[in-house]
């Protein structure tokens, strides 16, 4: 595996830190800046619209930039923001850079995907992708709980300032490891230049990747599997002190074995989505769904609570991985947008999932509620699948018996 790849996930691990270390600081942040705890929360929800808008929208304006510029740039915004989260006493404009440092994050995201897959051979792109995700799993082993340290430690502001430092050796690095080429190189005569047209990134031409109906179930499978995943994580916390009956100082240490089993879970991921997918996404799928039916009804026994926490960890992000690699192979047109695509799917779910869970606390059915959202959100997951097969079996089986038909 290039080194490249490894850097770039280095970012990612920072960014992943960013975006779910609010639930260990909010309450600093919401002390310090004189707001209510309910509107720290807004501070989240602008995190994740800005990521699922921010995929699409800044992979498709940073087109026809080289990937390194690309990079660059969204890197260095991001890490700009977080310099003036750090520093500044208006909540307003702590929230204006979570929108903005979302959106950065999301374009990093999607041409970092983009140029991971690129710098490896076509049949290793899934261990490409899943390197990245491991920055992602590594914040919730590291990151967050370090950021809930800092900020107690210091301040919420110290959390914003490490985010920032982290991403100054991948600056550096990015400037030496990423290729400088452009997208569109120059051409030599007049054939080259009519086959560099051809070739050159386009969003008309990527976007139409999207009437793939194989791609859609792909991205569809992976939005709901990533909501059933963060449903449940955002409200871990309760679901092990109300429910399980552990200790709050305790609950840092189940959020690492979360972490633990999902880095488990991608690297099993990227042994397997390359050549045999198929044989992780069918046994790991049902486990999924049968893991949280489980943790639902068992909760209530610490123990096995905390065995479950490790295992759905590491199902959810196995399977989740798998299927944002799927959903890359699934776009052999659009090499930019295909980044642009699974991320913006990670965070529908990343969106989705807790705002199902929340509901259905708020409904009062209590802290069990996450887990069963779980449930259903992979239920969900597992019935798409099943119609896509049969509705896929039906228009093979139409076009064989149509191409078999005699000729008048």
């Amino acid at each position: 595996m290039p080194p490249a790849v490894y850097l770039l996930a280095l970012a990612v691990f920072a960014q992943g830190t960013s975006e779910f270390m609010l639930s260990g600081i909010a309450p600093d942040i919401a002390g310090d800046l004189g707001v209510s705890m309910a509107s720290t929360g807004a501070l989240t929800s602008a995190f994740a619209i800005g990521m699922v808008i921010g995929a699409p929208l800044m992979a498709t304006l940073s087109l026809r930039w080289p990937r390194r510029r690309a990079l660059l740039a969204f890197l260095t915004v991001f890490m700009a923001v977080h310099v003036v989260g750090a520093v500044t006493d208006s909540f307003a404009v702590l929230l204006a850079t979570r929108v903005v440092g979302a959106l950065a994050n999301a374009g990093f995201l999607a041409v970092g995907m983009a140029t991971a897959t690129s710098l490896v051979r076509p049949d290793a792109k899934g261990r490409a992708i899943s390197v990245l995700i491991s920055g992602v799993t590594l914040a919730c082993i590291a990151g967050v709980p370090a950021g809930a340290v800092l900020g107690h430690v210091w301040s919420w502001r110290a959390a914003f300032w490490a985010v920032a430092l982290v991403c100054v050796p991948v600056v550096i690095a990015i400037l030496r490891s990423v290729p400088t080429s452009a997208p569109v190189d120059e051409p030599r005569n007049a054939d080259a230049a009519a086959s560099a047209r051809a070739e050159a990134p386009s969003a008309r031409r990527e976007l139409r990747e999207l009437r793939r109906p194989r791609l859609l179930v792909t991205l569809a499978l992976a939005a709901l599997v990533n909501a059933a995943t963060f449903g449940t994580f955002a409200f871990l916390a309760p679901v092990m002190t109300d429910v399980a009956g552990l200790g709050e100082g305790a609950v840092p240490v189940v959020l690492a074995l979360f972490g633990i089993g999902s880095f488990v879970g991608v690297t099993l991921s990227g042994r397997m989505a390359d050549t045999r997918p198929m044989r992780l996404l069918v046994p790991g799928g049902a486990a999924l769904l049968v893991g949280w039916v489980l943790f639902a009804l068992t909760a209530s026994s610490l123990t096995v609570a905390l065995f479950l926490v490790f295992v759905q960890g590491a199902l959810s992000f196995a399977v989740g991985a798998t299927l944002i690699t799927l959903s890359v192979y699934e776009a052999p047109g659009a090499p930019t947008l295909g980044g642009a695509y699974a991320t913006a799917a990670m965070n529908v779910g990343a969106a989705l999932g807790p705002g199902v869970a929340g509901a259905a606390i708020g409904a009062g059915l209590g802290y069990r509620a996450p887990l069963w959202s779980s449930a259903a959100l992979v239920a969900s997951a597992v019935v798409l699948a099943g119609a896509a097969r049969v509705v896929g079996r039906s228009r093979a089986a139409a076009r064989t018996t149509g191409a078999a038909a005699p000729t008048p």
